[in-house]
């Protein structure tokens, strides 16, 4: 694959390694139902660092990314030059060698993206899927930048790019020469291999209902006339609910088929052979370029009951293709007016002339994770705008009884009056509205989080960094637990954080670098056998900058203790 290149790639290439840990802080009041790091969040604050603030819950573990970043049209609205209106983005320019003057667009956009996509990728886990939107603009660059993320496409059965959907979600009155009227969404995952037992049609469900009923029919005793009749009567009925399984209209011993699979060879010279039609005594005509398959596989499809023949001697014959083999695919064009979602806005913010601008519709994005979301998935947005994937996750639980989870990161002013408020309104309701599902509300519940001050972990111990105890507590606190701190629950003197389900964490710490380089400052026998003997009602585990005791000698011992060096030990817990 051909590397890409952009101006100040040098300088963004590593950069997401280098965005200190910033621990997500609650605000209760600000979300609906308990406070938890592990259910539906949204988080304000720049999406780089909220990623990387994802990272030690989340890492590897994300089912489903949408994102629909700044199309980078030129417009003040939002570009990568020097009318950038965002103070995040312009402290995060700002930071970097790379000045607004120096580069050009495209380039300046693609330094943006850059760190954000790796620390997305680290997110996702094996056959997670991202759906990335896009219009002209960056439409190439965009999926340059994806496959430099996620791999090469230099082999089909590897190759991470599942496809771009045609998005034609306008009508464009005024046309100078060609109308656009379509935007793009580029389909990435990680790992081609392992996205197939995830895939999954939004007509799976219709699909069994469809099976089943066939299934009713041939084991009621009934002729295959009668089945045939009834399966006909019930066809009918329901015909316009079936979406694209309209067409299996047929039932046999076998199963619900359709009669629409063609036998000609398009494109060059096919097999060529003869068979006579029961039904008239005559050959059957010849297609023009032969058929795709040979004698041998007739003479199989004759001996399983796969090959119609029709009444009219000049029709060619047609093959049965059974709904039990039935893989839909997502199709490559698709068409959603895209003023849905302006409308679905003002719908939940009556108040508002225009609540924000050029918002995505949940129908979409709904759509899109029907095929990928399974009900138990974590789906992610971290450009998150005016909330429209929450909005989405909610109304497909809802749909299929799922208990799917969102994360929305957005770093704009309007997180809490807009983002956040749409959702609250989705699920609690809206009182006056005429909509009766938007009055009633979806039900749910998400805890609001904003970025709390950066720890340097790796500058702890020289001394350029030394966070307060509860800061640094609370972060490696969720860190080992999934869980937010309480910090009422702190007791300093005795080194104790708190407790969650299934361990007390505890953290040997004081800001105070001599103190740190003390022996006090390190995790003893002495101390393992106290903590041990005051809770014994599950196993411990210590934070501390050095140990003065094997993990052999604590196994020994039967202490249920288990050390978690400073500032190395992240995503691990040390074991010997």
């Amino acid at each position: 694959m051909t590397e890409l290149s952009f101006k100040g790639k040098e300088f963004v290439y590593n950069h997401h390694l280098s965005v200190p840990f910033h621990p997500l802080v609650p605000h209760p009041e600000k979300g609906i139902g308990d406070v938890a790091l592990d259910g539906n969040l949204i988080v304000q604050g720049d999406n780089l660092k909220a990623l990387k603030a994802l990272m030690p819950m989340y890492a590897g573990k994300v089912d489903c990314v949408y994102i629909d970043p700044p199309y980078n049209t030129g417009k003040s609205d939002w570009s990568y030059n020097d009318r950038v209106n965002s103070p995040m983005i312009r402290e995060w320019l700002d930071s970097n060698p790379i000045t607004v003057d120096d580069l050009l667009r495209h380039d300046k956009w693609a330094c943006m993206m850059w760190p954000r996509l790796q620390l997305l990728r680290e997110l996702m886990k094996p056959g997670a899927v991202i759906f990335a939107s896009i219009d002209d603009n960056e439409v190439a660059l965009f999926k340059h930048l994806l496959h430099a993320t996620f791999g090469d496409n230099n082999s089909p059965q590897t190759n991470p790019h599942l496809g771009t959907i045609v998005w034609k979600n306008a009508t464009d009155n005024n046309p100078t020469n060609i109308a656009t009227e379509h935007e793009y969404i580029h389909v990435f995952c990680a790992g081609r291999e392992d996205v197939a037992p995830v895939w999954r049609s939004p007509w799976s469900d219709l699909k069994d209902r469809v099976l089943a009923k066939g299934e009713e029919l041939l084991s009621s005793g009934l002729s295959d006339e009668e089945v045939s009749a009834k399966y006909a009567e019930w066809f009918r009925r329901v015909k316009p609910q079936l979406g694209p399984l309209r067409e299996y209209n047929r039932i046999d011993r076998s199963g619900i088929f359709t009669a629409s699979r063609s036998v000609h060879n398009p494109g060059r010279e096919g097999y060529r052979w003869e068979l006579i039609n029961p039904k008239t005594g005559r050959p059957v005509p010849q297609p023009l370029m032969g058929y795709r398959f040979p004698e041998e596989t007739r003479d199989d499809l004759l001996k399983q009951d796969r090959i119609i023949f029709s009444d009219d001697p000049d029709q060619l014959i047609r093959l049965k293709t059974y709904l039990k083999d039935y893989k839909e695919k997502m199709p490559a064009l698709i068409e959603i007016d895209g003023r849905r979602g302006a409308n679905e806005l003002r719908k939940l913010f009556p108040e508002k002339k225009q609540a924000f601008k050029n918002p995505k519709t949940y129908t979409l994005i709904e759509w899109l994770l029907s095929y990928t979301a399974h009900r138990e998935a974590v789906v992610l947005d971290s450009f998150a705008g005016s909330g429209t994937t929450a909005h989405a996750v909610l109304k497909l639980n809802r749909r299929d009884n799922g208990n799917r989870k969102f994360i929305l990161v957005e770093c704009e002013d309007y997180a809490d009056n807009l983002t956040a408020e749409r959702v609250r309104r989705v699920i609690c309701g809206v009182a006056d509205s005429k909509d009766k599902e938007i009055q009633e509300g979806l039900g749910g519940s998400f805890t609001y989080c904003t970025l709390g001050d950066a720890i340097e972990m790796d500058t702890i111990l020289t001394g350029e960094n030394l966070p307060a105890y509860d800061q640094l507590g609370a972060l490696l606190f969720h860190m080992a637990t999934n869980r937010p701190l309480d910090t009422a629950g702190i007791d300093q003197d005795a080194s104790y954080l708190g407790q969650s389900d299934d361990r007390h964490v505890w953290l040997i710490y004081r800001d105070d670098l001599d103190w740190l380089k003390s022996q006090e400052a390190a995790l003893t026998l002495s101390f393992a056998r106290r903590i041990a003997a005051e809770k014994t009602d599950k196993p411990h585990l210590v934070f501390a900058p050095a140990r003065f005791v094997s993990q052999k000698l604590l196994n020994e011992e039967k202490l249920q203790v288990e050390f978690a060096p400073l500032p190395f030990a992240l995503y691990r817990v040390e074991r010997d």
